[in-house]
């Protein structure tokens, strides 16, 4: 069900930089290529650019199969969506926007004022971007809880203009009565319920690359947006890097992926189900065990198959276990398992040893670390208060999750009196010289005329 590969003697516990090729080489992600999804998405990013609304219903037609003749989901859509929402259901998202806004608030970053200089002030202020359009996944799940992780953040930064956008839906197709079976042609009416929950008014009914093309490039009835977040399928990731300086975004998030370290003193049982939690995404996540002990590792191969045989999604959980993404992996010790770790640079990673609080602070390279074996990476994708929507494919080595940081943009104001520019005056004709650009040594010193 899920292979091994023995690195015990095989990789040194070295210089993560070192080590990334190596491990990357044999535990590699699964293929998911950009390069080629952009000559799908390009044609229809262009074609919304031209036709707008008209090419969005169109393009909502053919890969959604459904007929929308207005894209703009109606408020009493929202507010039915809303009444109609379990009442364990609606409990459960308010505590999770309760903690994910109080984990949003604490990460607030005031403004900063340095004084290089007696009467030279610069002062780096953080203004929120002032319209957002915000994607929400609506495939092989309905992930309401990406609403959360968006909107969330994005409304503590003081982003004045939120819009949402989540794929239309099929009548009937996730079943159920009244409001489930009847929303065809709008998004899942749990995403509505939550856009509702959170106070959003503009929600579409688009998905797709034609969403993300939408967004960028405003059309009628909806102004085009100055940043674009949230996860999506590949085309989803490819429009977003076709439009990346049409608008800003917030990733290029690929398959979802959970590295789990782990020592004896882990319960076998508890790490398989970690797995399998992630391999139920998509039959491209990657599930990767790195542990130093051969016995926990021979339990956890005997408790994947008995706990996949009794969940849902079995099929696409079987494919993504079986995946060349997904492995048990065996190490000398654990400092060669954390070098291991670091250097894959998982979207999620588990710490579930016996020193876990000392050993995640050992790691630089992870979207989210989930310290010890009561936090498992599902408490983050709902209720840890942390944000869900983080790098993959190894891009955590330089790249962060979304938060309330991705919603805000650094501006330096500069404010120097006469005597402090005088005093700098001859470093900065200096440089401008230096560089032959006299006209800004010009632009200081005609400020004070017969000095040298």
């Amino acid at each position: 069900m899920i292979r091994r590969v023995d690195l015990r003697g095989r990789v040194a516990a070295g210089e993560v930089s070192d080590l990334q090729a190596e491990v990357n080489a044999l535990v590699p992600r699964a293929v998911f290529d950009v390069e080629k999804a952009l000559d799908v998405v390009r044609p229809i990013c262009l074609d919304v650019r031209h036709r707008g609304l008209e090419a969005i219903r169109e393009y909502g037609e053919r890969f959604d199969h459904v007929h929308v003749e207005d894209v703009r989901v109606p408020a009493d859509a929202l507010k039915t969506a809303l009444e109609e929402l379990d009442p364990t259901v609606r409990s459960a998202f308010e505590e999770s926007i309760r903690r994910v806004r109080e984990v949003s608030q604490d990460e607030l970053t005031p403004d900063i004022a340095s004084e290089p200089a007696p009467g030279g002030r610069v002062t780096q202020r953080f203004v929120p971007v002032q319209r957002v359009g915000l994607y929400v996944p609506g495939g092989r799940a309905p992930l309401a809880s990406s609403v959360v992780m968006n909107v969330v953040p994005a409304q503590v930064a003081g982003v004045p203009s939120l819009a949402v956008a989540s794929p239309p839906q099929r009548p009937g197709r996730w079943g159920g009565e009244g409001v489930q079976a009847a929303f065809g042609g709008l998004p899942h009416p749990t995403v509505l319920a939550v856009c509702a929950l959170l106070g959003i008014e503009e929600v579409y009914a688009m998905g797709g690359a034609q969403a993300i093309a939408g967004f960028a490039y405003g059309f009628d009835g909806c102004r085009k947006v100055n940043l674009i977040t949230g996860p999506g399928n590949i085309y989803v990731v490819a429009a977003k890097r076709f439009l990346l300086g049409e608008v800003g975004i917030d990733s290029e998030a690929g398959p979802t992926e959970i590295a789990i370290l782990a020592d004896d003193t882990a319960n076998a049982e508890h790490v398989a189900a970690d797995l399998i939690s992630q391999a139920e995404h998509d039959p491209m996540a990657a599930s990767v065990l790195v542990t130093p002990s051969e016995s926990l590792a021979a339990a956890v191969e005997a408790e994947l198959p008995r706990q996949v045989a009794k969940t849902k999604h079995q099929d696409r959980v079987n494919e993504a276990l079986d995946g060349q993404q997904s492995a048990v992996v065996l190490v000398d010790d654990l400092e060669q398992g954390t070098a291991v770790v670091d250097a894959y640079a998982a979207e999620h990673l588990e710490i579930q040893t016996a020193d876990a609080e000392e050993r995640a602070g050992l790691i630089t390279n992870a979207g989210a670390i989930f310290v010890g074996g009561w936090s498992p990476v599902s408490l983050g994708d709902y209720c840890a208060g942390s944000n869900h929507v983080l790098p993959t494919a190894g891009c955590a080595c330089h790249s962060s999750g979304l938060s309330v940081r991705s919603f805000l943009k650094a501006v330096h104001v500069i404010n120097y009196s006469r005597d402090a520019l005088q005093e700098v005056a001859g470093h900065v004709v200096a440089l401008a010289h230096a560089e032959d650009l006299p006209a800004h040594g010009a632009a200081v010193s005609v400020r004070f005329p017969g000095e040298k």
